[in-house]
């Protein structure tokens, strides 16, 4: 999947598993963003990564897992949610079950699960923004 941007400031990515989606439940830390709110996995660019590379190398470090560019279903570029001059990736992709059980989890973040679709999009604990990327794919996507 071609992704055509060369200036962006970071990517998230909604990875089902089944039909559910992996979440991660951030630090509980008043000096980030979104404190114990559940979001997405993926983070900020480092250098002049792709948009597969830079969420490729966040999934690694926060979950372990070996992300192929043969996961992804879907991509669209967004304004950035820190920076609402810049611009970021919001990405769609599967996990085998073997990746979830496999997981490995990093030191950013309280825990991990897979979540509902429903209960993602409806809960208020869920970072709003990812809420409506994954909403805008789940339209196109039927």
């Amino acid at each position: 999947m071609d992704i055509e941007i060369s200036d962006f400031t970071g990517c998230k990515i909604a990875l089902f598993c089944g039909d559910r989606l992996l979440t991660i439940l951030r630090d509980d830390k008043a000096s980030i963003p979104w404190p114990n709110m559940w979001e997405l996995p993926g983070g900020g660019r480092e250098g002049d990564e792709s948009p597969f590379e830079c969420v490729a190398r966040e999934v690694y470090e926060e979950l372990g897992i070996h992300l192929t560019e043969d996961c992804l279903l879907w991509s669209k570029v967004y304004l950035s949610m820190l920076f609402t001059d810049k611009q970021s990736v919001f990405l769609v992709g599967q996990l085998t079950q073997n990746q979830f059980d496999s997981i490995v989890f990093g030191d950013e973040g309280q825990g991990y699960q897979l979540m509902n679709v429903e209960e993602f999009l409806s809960s208020s604990q869920v970072v709003p923004q990812l809420q409506e990327r994954l909403k805008d794919y789940l339209k196109v996507s039927d």
